[in-house]
């Protein structure tokens, strides 16, 4: 798969599944523990209070014990004071916390002497402070009345609420009260709770890493496949999916079936192609339908015949299909390598269409494409003349074999011109065709009729040389060689023959010279002077205008413009 973690398809993000796994695995992990630290927590808090009721209780005792004690210290000496502080001193070395608390005070809330693990200053009666929760006092009183001189108690004070424990003390007559801060006992919980949670994330992270390196080794066939899929559908195509080192498990199973099922699509889209043109089959196959639809559009059409059908046909009856074969091809090939798309083919003759899908330079890939299949043509009548001369050597060709020899020697005309079409599919629902209507296609087929006449293997337009000459001037030097009107046309137009300007010689250079110049002749309607320069060019051209000014004189009112009594 690529390099991005999230990739998409369309607008859609694709995220891998594993993620989705991991993401749900590691939540559901860590709200487990943190559920889990949560219940201990309150539990642990529980058993903080609980123990801590045992040991404020423990140190109740203590301090009752040593009131009752001093209390007798006290009728002896006389000195309360003393007493008192010996209580509050015994009290505070058994704090624990920051803010443990002792004190002692009457029924009505007068403080005997209150002492704090945080101050050194010491409460006492002399101070005269009350208490300051009189709801606690006044819970306590009425417990007290009830015969009960003991339990638990929480009272609130301004460095926040207490809980603690309480004995009512007769000598002193007073409660002695022990007492813990409820926020400091919070604050110790939620401390070992932050602890304990930064342990599970610790862990977490520990086994988030090891379950990817599980996932990535479990699910790497499911990676493996989805990054195919992906890679399939970024280029428009289907494929096959490598499935040699994969496990046997259902995912295994999933991908072997898309293969099997991408087989048989496959199949039928090579079928497809062979029966329609390239940008008919990448069309549907983005749209996932084919239309009864169509449009105007500025293309270039290529018209290719193979001259003197008819005696090839009755030469070689059914074999000249095997010939049409060979020849189509190799034809074929060259416009689909120039990005021409093939519009139709009618028996010896083949339509080719450039500009379907990108505008720029459909002239100049119509023109190599022309001059490629004339090429493989001439290879291929080298071939069969290079098999002729192996066969003379052992023995003379017979009459019937010389004839076949004839029949296979293919030579084409290719006709090229361009404008504003119809493209697109016509038919009906249960059958239809992709074609190209107007008269430019007509006058691409013209033009190929023209090669026979003026002995030529290409014949362009003034549409195909003005686009070429703009996308290169210098590949191809275009000669004029006539100005014509065809059958069926009320106009005249200038036609081409395109030369390529690397393999000019000087002499061939020199021909087109002389022939443009028995042209210019022609033109002014000067035939004497025309007649007499084109006798000096070897074009084989040329012999078409001799022959045509010997059989007639130049007509009045002369254009210029020949009209055609034939296709």
């Amino acid at each position: 798969m690529s390099k991005s973690l999230f990739q998409k398809v369309g607008n859609t993000r694709i995220i891998p599944i594993s993620l989705k796994l991991m993401v749900i695995f590691v939540s559901l992990l860590t709200l487990s523990n943190f559920a889990t630290n949560f219940v201990n927590s309150y539990l642990a808090r529980r058993q903080i209070i609980k123990l801590n009721n045992s040991i404020m209780i423990s140190q109740l005792k203590d301090m009752y014990t040593a009131a009752g004690n001093q209390y007798q210290i006290y009728m002896f000496t006389g000195k309360r004071q003393d007493s008192v502080n010996s209580i509050a001193d015994g009290v505070s070395r058994g704090f624990e916390l920051e803010n443990s608390m002792a004190l002692a005070f009457n029924i009505e809330g007068k403080i005997l002497f209150g002492v704090k693990n945080n101050s050194d200053q010491v409460i006492n009666e002399e101070d005269k402070i009350d208490f300051s929760d009189q709801e606690a006092l006044s819970v306590m009183n009425q417990n007290l009345e009830s015969g009960h001189t003991d339990g638990s108690i929480v009272f609130k004070t301004a460095a926040g609420e207490y809980y603690g424990v309480y004995k009512y003390q007769p000598d002193w007559k007073c409660f002695f009260v022990r007492a813990e801060l409820r926020a400091e006992t919070m604050k110790t919980n939620l401390s070992l709770f932050g602890i304990i949670s930064l342990v599970i994330v610790a862990i977490v992270v520990v086994f988030l890493f090891a379950g990817l390196a599980m996932y990535r080794r479990i699910l790497q066939n499911v990676h493996k496949i989805t990054g195919d899929l992906y890679s399939m559908q970024q280029e428009q195509q289907l494929s096959v999916i490598d499935l040699s080192q994969s496990p046997n498990d259902d995912v295994t199973y999933l991908a072997a079936s898309f293969n099997s099922l991408s087989s048989t699509i496959n199949n039928l889209l090579g079928i497809f192609r062979k029966f329609a043109s390239r940008d008919l089959v990448a069309k549907a196959y983005k749209e996932h339908q084919i239309k009864l639809e169509g449009k105007g559009k500025n293309l270039v059409m290529l018209f290719s015949d193979i001259k003197s059908f008819t005696f090839r046909t009755e030469t070689l009856g059914n074999d000249i299909i095997d010939l049409l074969n060979v020849h189509y091809d190799q034809t074929i090939r060259k416009v689909h390598e120039n990005s021409g798309v093939i519009g139709s083919i009618i028996g010896d003759a083949i339509l080719a269409v450039f500009g379907t899908q990108n505008q720029k330079g459909k002239s100049l890939e119509a023109l190599e494409a022309a001059w490629q299949i004339t090429e493989v043509t001439k290879e291929l009548r080298e071939k069969m003349i290079a098999r002729k001369e192996e066969i003379e050597k052992e023995r003379p060709l017979t009459e019937s074999e010389e004839k076949v020899f004839k029949a296979v020697l293919i030579d084409i005309g290719v006709g090229i011109d361009g404008g504003n079409v119809f493209y697109g599919n016509i038919g009906s629902d249960e059958h239809m065709t992709n074609t190209v209507i107007g008269d430019n296609v007509n006058s691409a087929s013209r033009l190929e009729g023209l090669t026979r006449i003026y002995h030529l293997p290409v014949i362009v337009s003034q549409y195909i040389k003005t686009e070429v000459e703009e996308a290169e001037p210098e590949k191809y030097i275009f000669y004029e060689i006539d100005m014509v009107q065809v059958k069926g046309k009320t106009e005249g137009k200038r036609i081409y023959f395109p030369a390529r300007s690397d393999q000019l010689t000087e002499e061939e250079k020199n021909t087109f010279d002389q022939y443009e110049k028995a042209l210019n002749f022609y033109y002014q309607g000067d035939w004497t002077k025309a007649k007499a320069e084109f006798k000096k060019c070897s074009l084989e051209t040329s012999q078409v205008f001799i022959e045509r000014m010997e059989s007639s004189s130049c007509p009045k009112n002369w254009s210029g413009i020949w009209t055609m009594q034939t296709k």
